[in-house]
């Protein structure tokens, strides 16, 4: 917590801002600056809202969505996912730089992912009784950590990664979410809405597999360039201390 830039809000984009575009986030940040001025003088950290947001989305996903309740389940995540807007907005107001809560808030959005996934998979595992869609929704779990480890591990290793992927975290959440909370409205009399849901799952697993794909694929790519210009750079370094050993 040290130089004044707010790193935390120049993380990945989270659930919140992923589904928020840019002007509706404008619009929130401005409603939402008053309450995160409050929590601080209250004493609460932005880490504190990081963990209270996730842990809301988590029971959200994990309550709700293993019983078939994906309306109650998506409405609940939503009121939490605002919490990725206030923790950004109190690093800011405060000051502080923070690679902590970067990392916290990046490796909460894997907790995160995971419990809406695994909730979906709780359900067709369960009383929604279809194995293909439960394995489609495992896999867009995994499929989703994957995704987020190849740019993570590309650049760990000093490589860009510089592809934008054809579904990546925010296209994953939004799709899921709001084809979860439209199809909860089966439950109020709404026919046949019940198989966005599904559409939705399989959506996401092609487009993962696809941007997976495309990651490893850039990271190849960028790794041989690396390597071939690691080699050229040392080859004229070769070459004077073969004619100087003449």
């Amino acid at each position: 917590m040290g130089q004044p830039v707010a790193i935390r809000a120049a993380a990945t984009p989270t659930v919140g801002k992923a589904m928020l575009n840019k002007y509706a986030r404008a619009f929130f940040t401005r409603v939402l600056t008053p309450f995160a001025a409050f929590l601080i003088r209250r004493g609460v950290s932005p880490d504190t809202v990081t963990l209270v947001g996730t842990a809301g989305v988590v029971a959200g996903a994990l309550v709700f969505y293993p019983r078939g309740e994906f309306f109650w389940g998506t409405i609940m995540i939503t009121l939490f996912v605002f919490s990725d807007l206030v923790d950004g907005n109190m690093a800011r107001q405060l000051g502080r730089s923070s690679r902590w809560g970067a990392f916290l808030d990046s490796t909460l959005d894997r907790v995160a992912d995971g419990a809406i996934f695994g909730g979906f998979a709780l359900w067709y595992a369960g009383n929604g009784d279809d194995n293909v869609l439960c394995a489609v929704s495992i896999f867009c779990l995994a499929s989703g950590q994957v995704v987020s480890y190849t740019k993570a591990r590309g650049e760990s290793i000093g490589l860009p990664v510089a592809v934008n992927g054809l579904v990546e975290r925010a296209e994953r959440l939004v799709i899921s979410l709001v084809a979860a909370g439209l199809a909860g409205l089966h439950k109020f009399g709404v026919p046949g809405i019940q198989w966005l849901l599904p559409i939705a799952l399989w959506i996401v697993a092609v487009g993962s597999l696809v941007t997976l794909i495309q990651r490893v694929v850039t990271v190849r790519r960028e790794s041989a360039e690396a390597e071939a210009e690691a080699a050229a750079a040392a080859a004229p370094n070769t070459s004077q201390g073969s004619e100087a050993a003449k």
